[in-house]
């Protein structure tokens, strides 16, 4: 515990009397929490829990980070903007403002949103202004303590290489003392902020309507299919109903007490569509309204949950590996069928290295060619600046092989995806829109989702993947978490269950062809699995995918998953 950092806080002028008073409240244990290190300012951004000190989220850590980036901004270019946007969290709108003032105050003209925008709407906007940057004020899926600081660069992406690097550098060499700030007023009056609404809204909306391939279908099923949403208390709410509205889907019915944003997220333990537990209150308006769909966005509204209901009247799960996978035979099928789709090796599927590999089987039914990378949708993101900027060099051509693909779909096992181009992040506001029109497509054909699922395992084989998440939060768990990994380090496995490893990776050693990072993944008989510690989070994960017929591949998953609890310490 530095104890020297803890009396500067409570000594120093820069800091407020609540925050000092805060910090004098705490216990041994909580200071020593909140100084054993600063938050760190990763490849993404921030996200901590929020309250006073540096291993927190506050007006101070964040100012640094601003003022970090506003100094990489005006080192980079002259006459910058960005682009703010933030979420229903505790803070949120407070540190959005306060990052708005910081930037303005560095020369950095800022368009912020006038209230709570999903994330996907921010990745949108920046392009759509030609900003030089984003900031998103969100913790995601994370629980009610939590709130979080995501920095877009102008392609829309969240920051890549060179530039994630380069703002970190810069937010390093930050003292809480250099932060600049101006009022909101006078940052107005120097044409230095302004407000988003409507306009953007609007744009952002028609950008995802583009998307849709079976309006004749909606028109048909519009008035039949039932659907039932819940925003998890995030900023889902309105965009969503909007837009499912406009498209013809009359029978919407909203889960009231999830409906309004509440930074508490009073009826959730944890307002994540992964979580079954998160559809409690939408199951059982599902079942009293008999809808087809439940559909869940998490607070910011890049990720969906699914569940549909079978022939039977029962209600199917869908993990975010089927969720993905549904809508990018939904999405490809109909693409092929309207002669909107590259098949010639010079389309790209992408998705990440520990998402479902029946993205191959399903690539390859399209002349499609797969591209996996790190986990994080910034990277898919990133493929798509990748692909645009080859495009360029070739005066605008489509060629694969010299890099210049055409960007089909892009999806990863956390319940992301994202079927266009207007963003460069996954969109669950657009993928609730292709759900329900392939949901209205296939009612058409007599088929529900989980038909369609199940079809699509005959075609291209059984896939069964999982993924198990232990939380060891503080130093000890930070310290238990790098044994785990370094367990595996030292001393990779011949076998994992039954299936024998045919090849060991580790990423950090730069073998991958990817950038360096702490995952390690095991190629296996009829299978594979991959290891890394959570960027977001105390949690490390384990992701494990099986193939075969059902029941084997489901045997040979638990052996799997037993034999790395027992290697890396977290038994079953």
């Amino acid at each position: 515990m530095d104890l020297g950092e803890y009396r500067r806080w409570l000594e120093s002028p820069v800091f407020d009397e609540a925050t000092k008073r805060e910090l004098l409240s705490l216990s041994e244990e909580e200071i020593a929490d909140r100084f054993y290190r600063e938050l760190s300012f990763g490849t993404g951004g921030l996200r901590g829990i929020l309250g006073a000190g540096p291993n927190r989220m506050n007006l101070y850590t964040v100012g640094r980070a601003t003022q970090g980036l506003a100094d990489y901004i005006n080192e980079t270019v002259e006459g910058g903007s960005a682009v703010i946007a933030y979420d229903s969290r505790h803070m949120s709108e407070e540190f959005a403002r306060a990052s708005a003032c910081i930037l303005a105050a560095n020369g950095i003209r800022v368009f912020l949103f006038e209230g709570l925008r999903p994330t996907p709407e921010l990745s949108f906007a920046v392009r759509y202004y030609h900003a030089t940057a984003g900031i998103v004020i969100t913790a995601s899926h994370n629980p009610p303590a939590y709130n979080g600081y995501k920095v877009y660069w102008s392609d829309g992406g969240q920051i890549v290489p060179p530039h994630d690097k380069c703002i970190i550098d810069r937010v390093g060499r930050t003292a809480y003392e250099d932060i600049r700030r101006i009022s909101e007023e006078e940052a107005r009056r120097r044409g230095l902020l302004v407000t988003l609404s409507e306009e953007t809204d609007r744009a952002y909306l028609d950008a995802v309507k583009t998307l849709s391939l079976s309006a004749e279908a909606v028109r048909a099923q519009g008035k039949k299919l039932k659907i039932v949403y819940t925003p998890l208390h995030g900023t889902g709410n309105v965009p969503v109903r909007r837009l499912l509205r406009e498209l013809g889907f009359e029978n919407v019915y909203v889960v009231p007490e999830q409906e309004l944003p509440d930074p508490d997220f009073t009826t959730l333990a944890y307002p994540n569509p992964e979580d079954p537990a998160a559809f409690t209150l939408a199951l059982a308006l599902a079942r009293e309204k008999d809808a087809d769909l439940v559909l869940a966005t998490d607070p910011d509204a890049d990720r969906l949950g699914v569940y549909a209901k079978n022939r039977a009247g029962e209600y199917v799960r869908f993990t975010g590996n089927m969720s993905g996978l549904l809508l990018a035979e939904y999405v490809l099928s109909r693409r092929r069928e309207k002669e909107l789709l590259s098949e010639k090796g010079d389309g790209a599927l992408v998705t990440t290295v520990v998402s479902s590999e029946m993205a191959l089987p399903i690539a390859r039914e399209y002349g499609l060619t797969v591209i996996a990378t790190l986990t994080g949708f910034k990277y898919i993101g990133e493929q798509i600046h990748k692909f645009e900027c080859a495009s360029e060099r070739l005066g605008g051509r489509i060629d694969g092989r010299a890099g210049a693909y055409k960007f089909e779909f892009g999806f990863e096992e956390s319940y992301g995806c994202l079927a266009g181009t207007y963003a460069r992040d996954k969109d669950a506001v657009a993928a609730v829109m292709l759900l329900a029109e392939a949901a209205a497509y296939y009612a058409e054909q007599g088929l529900t989702l989980p038909d369609v699922m199940a079809s699509m395992y005959e075609r291209y084989g059984y896939f069964s993947e999982e993924l198990r998440t232990e939380t060891a939060a503080g130093a000890d768990g930070a310290e238990r978490i790098e044994q785990a990994m370094q367990a595996i380090r030292k001393a990779p496995p011949s076998a994992l269950g039954e299936s024998r490893v045919i090849s060991f990776m580790d990423y950090l050693k730069g073998e991958s062809g990817l950038p360096r990072s702490n995952v390690l993944r095991f190629e296996l008989e009829n299978g594979w699995c991959c290891v890394r510690p959570s960027g977001t989070e105390p949690k490390i994960k384990f992701y494990i995918g099986t193939s075969g017929d059902p029941e084997s591949a489901e045997t040979r998953m638990r052996a799997i998953q037993r034999d790395l609890m027992r290697l890396t310490g977290f038994e079953v």
